[in-house]
């Protein structure tokens, strides 16, 4: 039409150039960076996977095992020997890593502490799973189930036969420092007396001494304890009154060692050695002559 102007290809393309020239100089640094972050991640991640728990422990030759004395979990024996199901659970996950093991005993109230502070690399101690305590610690799936149970004096306690009849204000019962069982007894119990003590074995004596109406205790030691003691002790419940997994604990921020705790965890099931196990410490009294 009149009085249109045709642009010559050449004039536009000059432009084209140019901004195209300046859209790769503003690209390479930005590639540069992705490529870097990349980088940079990689070797964090590669950090934090040399600087994991599971890691140090490999190169260490050693795995340092939080726990402390719960019968049948873990107790000595005759030859002061620590035995029980959590030694068989902690030595099989160390032979099967091809380290050595050491124990470390640790007063139930201040295990946590002890493990975050590095005193050892995990808590294989019969470790209630709650979410109290996952606050503070990473939990692995659970390998066992506890329940709370209570084993009472036949004079003291003649004729009880319910939790209600335990929660009374002249009621006393003897549960250990920091553990579920303490939680469980203040909750399911609450306007009884509970008196606490840093040794397990220090309730069952108050219960054997009459100075308590009961213990409040995981299963299945109350069971054994009625049974060894039946003159004196007897179980006012049938059955547990709460049910409650149990883990392995470790610190936070360590998700390779979780992935191998739990990776073994679910092949120690599986292959049905963990039920073999408990089958012997909980089912049976086959290991009793070892600590009597």
């Amino acid at each position: 039409m009149p009085g249109n102007k045709t642009i010559p290809t050449t004039t536009l393309e000059e432009p084209m150039k140019r901004l195209q020239h300046l859209v790769l100089l503003a690209t390479i640094p930005l590639l540069f960076l992705f490529f870097a972050g990349l980088a940079t991640s990689a070797s964090l991640q590669q950090q934090l996977a040399q600087e994991s728990t599971i890691e140090k422990i490999v190169r260490r030759g050693v795995i340092k095992v939080g726990m402390d004395t719960f019968l049948p979990w873990a107790m000595k024996d005759k030859n002061g020997e620590y035995i029980g199901f959590e030694i068989d659970v902690a030595r099989k996950l160390a032979d099967d890593m091809g380290v050595d093991i050491q124990l470390v005993p640790t007063k139930w109230a201040g295990i946590i502490p002890a493990l975050l502070t590095s005193k050892f690399d995990v808590i294989i101690g019969g470790m209630g799973i709650t979410p109290q305590r996952a606050l503070k610690v990473n939990f692995t799936i659970p390998y066992e189930y506890s329940g709370m149970s209570i084993v009472a004096h036949k004079e003291k306690a003649a004729g009880f036969s319910s939790l209600e009849d335990f929660n009374k204000a002249d009621v006393e019962i003897a549960s250990k420092l920091g553990t579920t069982a303490a939680a469980a007894t203040k909750k399911f119990i609450p306007k009884a007396k509970v008196r606490l003590y840093d040794d397990e074995a220090q309730t069952y004596q108050e219960l054997r001494n009459g100075r308590v109406h009961a213990v409040v205790a995981s299963a299945p030691r109350p069971a054994f304890e009625a049974i060894k003691y039946k003159e004196s002790l007897f179980l006012p419940l049938e059955d547990t009154f709460t049910k409650e997994p149990i883990g392995f604990a470790i610190r936070k921020g360590d998700p390779d060692t979780l992935a191998y705790f739990n990776s073994w965890i679910r092949n120690a099931r599986l292959s049905g050695w963990l039920k073999e196990r408990h089958n012997y410490w909980f089912g049976t009294r086959d290991w009793a002559d070892q600590i009597e």
